[in-house]
């Protein structure tokens, strides 16, 4: 058997590369990839985590000299008025292409002036009021220009939906005739991944609509979704069909966190040893089932997600 490159952390899982660093400048051809990064990534207090100082430095490059894949949280933050969406700045763009070797891959949220029925509200007592850009598709095109210096390390679109009470989606059955007319007319060279926090959503007719999509699934841990171990034994044989899969893993309670680290996230607050180790165990077999599997790590989830990361390292290689 070949040795791997010297970029390769892991091992050999059933004649299955198993690739979770960076610098990967080659794997075999048909071999599955695992992926492992972080929520974002500009953190000072990863200092000596992941970074040479806390300020400074170019945090993406020194970040993508020890992951291979990143989740860019920054622009899902784009609806401020009716009048009034904030795209990517092509100047950010192209920075974020420099900093990375060719075989990074960022997965990137899709604006939430795209995936937001209406507007956040400050009360619960406000009026609802209609996002007029909910999937608009000249908007995403528009996003999707200005991300074009990034489409050679391109991994998954990720489609980020809020919880949808009945005042914002009527059914899941409406849902999806949206997503489907809207989906009908956006190119389609791109890969794209769909994240709902509607759990009544997790069914037959939800898997099938992926599926005739082209849709990836995105398992999420956390925000009161069911645990993606139990999505996983319920529903594997609908998300094994899929080359490609993201696992973000949240965490349930996020303010909770904030108040425990005080936004300091540099050692694990709320471990999840039996949780994780079973999260590893599953995403092994999905990799062994051929499938490229993503795994988004957000400091949330224990306290610090480089620490995550090192220790879902350690269950992997035992």
């Amino acid at each position: 058997m070949e040795a791997l490159p010297t970029a390769y952390w892991g091992g050999w899982r059933k004649g299955i590369a198993i690739a979770i660093a960076t610098g990967v400048e080659e794997r075999g051809e048909g071999f599955p990839m695992l992926r492992i990064g972080t929520c974002s990534w500009k953190y000072p207090s990863w200092n000596r985590l992941v970074y040479s100082a806390p300020k400074g430095i170019n945090y993406l490059e020194e970040y993508a000299r020890r992951y291979n894949t990143v989740e860019i949280d920054q622009w899902f933050w784009s609806l401020f008025g009716e009048d009034k969406v904030k795209l990517p700045l092509s100047e950010d763009v192209t920075a974020y292409r420099q900093a990375v070797p060719d075989d990074f891959r960022f997965t990137i949220k899709v604006p939430n002036s795209i995936t937001l029925t209406h507007f956040y509200r400050k009360r619960k007592s406000d009026p609802l009021i209609t996002n007029p850009h909910f999937l608009s598709p000249s908007l995403f095109e528009s996003f999707l220009f200005l991300l074009q210096p990034l489409e050679d390390v391109l991994g998954p679109l990720i489609f980020q939906f809020e919880y949808l009470n009945r005042q914002k989606m009527q059914s899941q059955n409406q849902f999806q005739e949206r997503m489907e007319e809207f989906f009908g007319v956006i190119p389609s060279s791109y890969t794209y991944a769909m994240e709902v926090r509607n759990a009544h959503y997790l069914n037959d007719a939800y898997f099938a609509f992926l599926q005739r999509n082209k849709l990836k699934p995105v398992l999420l841990q956390g925000y009161w979704m069911p645990p993606v171990t139990e999505l996983y034994r319920q529903w594997h044989n609908h998300i094994t069909a899929h080359k490609v899969i993201v696992i973000r893993l949240q965490g349930p309670d996020r303010k909770g966190m904030e108040d425990q680290t005080d936004k300091r996230w540099d050692r694990i607050i709320e471990p999840k040893d039996e949780e994780l180790r079973a999260i590893v165990e599953m995403i092994e077999k999905l990799v062994e089932r051929g499938s490229d599997v993503y795994v988004n790590v957000n400091n949330h989830y224990e306290g610090s997600a480089p620490l995550t990361i090192e220790r879902f390292r350690r269950y992997l290689s035992t």
